[in-house]
């Protein structure tokens, strides 16, 4: 029988609490570190090609803390057709996207890398989630916003939260991508590693 603890260290690099808690379901042991990275998207750059860069650029930035271990960095773009939706970071911005995004399809880009920095073998995804969003009054939007205040949220809206009520319908390959951390793919990279979880 395998050793199951002959891995580094598990850290998730993300100071969301959504993910830590996503994390936690898997029962294995990890720490968490913030990384430190600017969040913009480059010009012309596509929104999964944006999310994988910030995801990358997360592990990076904590591999310099711990040398040797697993790093889970992910990050998530929000897309309106060719318009790229972050984090609004004012009631103002979210009122705009919810506008904007009511009663239409929004593809949520969540991307995952897992970084053995001890070897620097890295594995990364994006996974793609579609969200069809509600038809939303000005008076919906604006008490919803009012109770959540999803103003560091991709989107506007907190799927994990109140925001699952703006939400007529999900399509993904798995549905914790929209919260921000793939399990699905994430246990497949981890196996990878030859971490067991059971």
């Amino acid at each position: 029988m395998k050793n199951r603890t002959n891995y580094p260290p598990l850290i998730l690099g993300s100071s969301s609490v959504y993910r830590c808690e996503l994390l936690q379901r898997l029962q294995i042991p990890f720490e968490t570190a913030s990384p430190a990275v600017d969040e913009f998207a480059l010009p012309g750059e596509a929104p999964g090609t944006t999310a994988l860069r910030l995801a990358k650029e997360k592990a990076h930035a904590v591999a310099k803390l711990f040398p040797d271990a697993l790093i889970i960095t992910a990050d998530q773009v929000a897309a309106l057709g060719e318009i790229q939706l972050g984090k609004p970071l004012s009631h103002e911005n979210a009122v705009q996207q919810l506008r904007l995004m009511r009663g239409r399809e929004v593809i949520f880009h969540s991307a995952l890398c897992l970084f053995n920095s001890r070897t620097t073998r890295l594995q990364a995804r994006v996974i793609p989630c579609s969200v069809k969003y509600r038809e939303l009054s000005d008076s919906q939007i604006e008490h919803y916003l009012a109770k959540e205040q999803p103003y560091h949220c991709a989107g506007s809206a907190k799927a994990e939260g109140l925001g699952i009520a703006l939400i007529e319908r999900i399509t993904g390959e798995d549905p914790n991508a929209l919260i921000g951390l793939p399990l699905i793919a994430l246990v497949e990279m981890l196996m990878e590693e030859e971490v067991e979880l059971f």
